[in-house]
């Protein structure tokens, strides 16, 4: 068992590539785990986090309605953006400079082998980041992701997340406004979710800019406190 996580920061990397990394990463995993398995080795399996930051792009999951983009395929190239069909769980999302997007590709063997449980912890981890900064952040029944103000007329969304998970090997992850720029969300119905607003932390704490690296800092302590993990 290897509870040791590697960080890679990527900083600012195109979503396709980025994509492509994650594919790549989560089958050596599973590779590792057949291979295993068919030789009877008991040979360590490995565990990412990866931090990015996209370029401005919509992707929509598995479960998701072409609907909820309102945009054109020439209005998405006038706005810089570019749409991409994938394959984690959960509707359509955006992301965007200003936004920490982590990827968390663990051999939950590691870990525990419970995909309910790993989402909760995820969703931990923001609220637990989110309460650094005097935020009352919280889960909103039968939607995935972080909120603030849920069961108010106020409610709006901080954190997106979708994942993905084969022989509990997981990819895709979490998508956390900081200081992104909101008017994007304006062109998707987010997480398919009609009547919701979308937020970030600038906006909440009434800053221009908010430290994106000490955010990063903070997820990780509580993800390595969460996950009982390691880290290199």
């Amino acid at each position: 068992m290897n509870k040791t996580v590697k960080v890679i920061d990527l900083g600012t990397k195109d979503f396709k590539d980025t994509w492509d990394y994650q594919e790549q990463l989560f089958k050596d995993i599973v590779d590792s785990k057949i291979r295993n398995r068919r030789e009877s080795l008991d040979l360590p399996t490995d565990n990412y986090f990866l931090f990015v930051e996209h370029p401005h792009v919509y992707t929509l999951g598995k479960s998701g309605a072409i609907s909820n983009l309102l945009l054109s395929e020439k209005q998405l190239t006038q706005k810089g953006a570019t749409f991409y069909k994938i394959n984690r769980g959960g509707d359509i999302t955006y992301h965007g400079p200003g936004q920490i997007v982590g990827y968390p590709i663990l051999d939950l063997d590691n870990f525990f082998t419970d995909i309910h449980k790993y989402l909760r912890f995820l969703e931990e981890m923001i609220i637990l980041t989110l309460a650094e900064y005097g935020l009352k952040s919280e889960r909103s029944p039968g939607e995935t992701g972080v909120w603030l103000d849920v069961g108010t007329p106020f409610a709006r969304k901080i954190c997106a997340m979708g994942v993905r998970a084969s022989r509990w090997v997981t990819m895709h992850g979490f998508a956390l406004n900081v200081n992104a720029d909101l008017g994007y969300f304006d062109n998707i119905i987010p997480c398919g979710i009609r009547g919701k607003a979308v937020t970030s932390l600038n906006v909440e704490l009434g800053m221009d800019k908010v430290d994106e690296a000490e955010v990063k800092e903070k997820l990780i302590k509580h993800f390595k406190v969460l996950f009982e993990a390691d880290f290199k």
